[in-house]
């Protein structure tokens, strides 16, 4: 049996885009090209940003596309910082994805303050500390919606109206949650937000930026007039075109899929609640649909058994999910998502991650609940003694 709960990293295009896809690599125009091979080109590109745009409630001319969620993010405040010539203020929240993080960091280096909001046990900014952090030379705040590590959901639509109530720019990361929740640009009230393909059944390697009429960001790269001039290049039309039909589907199937994540999610932490040896993470209330986290409980086992532990056992029984800590040069780090809601770094190289999706069944949860529990029960160090 092999299952896989791994779809926060990544989801198998839909049957849908991979049809797309190859029907459009057989196309011969440039999309921006005059002649009818170009226009037919064209035509593919306008329509994948019409339903893009369709999925956010926003207008097509809002839309960007990119390579993926990390150059969304990286547009979105580089794209902000490069209009200063001197160095201003930027917010941050301790819980983002790498991609809003290390160019925060890259900033700083260049004399950027940058203030990273704490969270709480949960992983939940409280409003108050963003407003408390807000000087007068903030020109923007960057906040991750849903964390892709501990599944915790960040009130968006409040932490967006403090910034539009200080006229400072709002951005969020909203790669994992695309295609899981419901998204109106209108409604919450951003500025930015960054899309991924693949989280939500398109193929790799494109994204998007929405940008609200009236913004005005930099350029990141030149030497073309493509994508409003912001990420020139040419377009690969064939892998937009299946972005945009997944974007269709995953907001025509949102709110029956939504439901049914949820209860999927609910029912493998029911089926895990009994198991000392797991602690969960997140907000329970607060959470992605798909999304279920732990840590190992460091009462139960030695320093040798890590989140990275778990991962390759339950690869062994056929099962895939992943680890948040990180590996590098052979040396496992802590990761940082679990330091900012406050475990030790030794409780943070435990933590584990299984994420569902469409060919998830009850079944599968079941079956991995069974595994999981007995693989633990085998990482005793009294049983590993014997």
């Amino acid at each position: 049996m092999q299952i896989y709960l791994d779809y926060s990293a990544t989801t198998k295009p839909c049957t849908e885009a991979i049809a797309l896809v190859r029907e459009i690599f057989e196309l011969e125009g440039n999309a921006s090209s005059l002649h009818s091979w170009g226009e037919k080109a064209a035509i593919a590109l306008e329509t994948a940003r019409l339903q893009v745009a369709e999925l956010i409630n926003a207008q097509p001319t809002e839309i960007i596309f990119t390579s993926g969620g990390t150059e969304s993010n990286n547009l979105a405040i580089f794209g902000v910082a490069r209009q200063y010539s001197k160095p201003q203020h930027i917010i941050i929240s301790s819980v983002e994805h790498p991609a809003v993080s290390q160019p925060a960091q890259i900033l700083a280096q260049s004399g950027w303050e940058i203030t990273q909001l704490p969270v709480n046990p949960q992983g939940r900014i409280n409003p108050l500390d963003l407003k408390a952090a807000i000087k007068p030379n903030t020109v923007l705040i960057s906040i991750i919606y849903g964390q892709s590590e501990i599944g915790t959901l960040q009130p968006i639509t409040e932490l967006a109206q403090i910034a539009r109530n200080n006229q400072i720019l709002f951005h969020t990361d909203a790669v994992q949650a695309a295609g899981r929740v419901d998204i109106n640009v209108e409604t919450l009230g951003v500025d930015l937000l960054s899309i991924s393909s693949h989280k939500l059944y398109g193929p790799q390697g494109v994204g998007a930026l929405y940008i609200r009429r009236g913004v005005h960001l930099e350029p990141h790269l030149y030497g073309g007039s493509q994508e409003q001039g912001l990420r020139p290049g040419t377009q690969p039309v064939a892998i937009i075109a299946g972005f945009g039909i997944a974007a269709v589907i995953a907001k025509r199937e949102l709110p029956r899929e939504s439901q049914r994540l949820r209860q999927l999610r609910d029912r493998l932490f029911a089926n895990l609640a009994d198991c000392p040896y797991l602690i969960p993470t997140g907000d329970r209330i607060n959470r992605l649909p798909h999304h279920v986290s732990f840590i190992l409980n460091p009462n139960y086992f030695d320093q040798k058994v890590t989140g990275k532990t778990i991962v390759r056992q339950l690869n062994l029984a056929g099962i895939g999910i992943s680890s948040g800590s990180a590996c590098q040069s052979g040396k496992l780090n802590p990761s940082p998502i679990l330091l900012a809601l406050g475990y030790t770094p030794a409780e943070a190289i435990r933590g584990i991650r299984l994420t569902l999706g469409k060919d998830t069944q009850i079944a599968d949860l079941d079956w991995t609940a069974m595994v999981l529990k007995q693989i633990l029960q085998r990482l005793q160090p009294q049983l590993l003694t014997v």
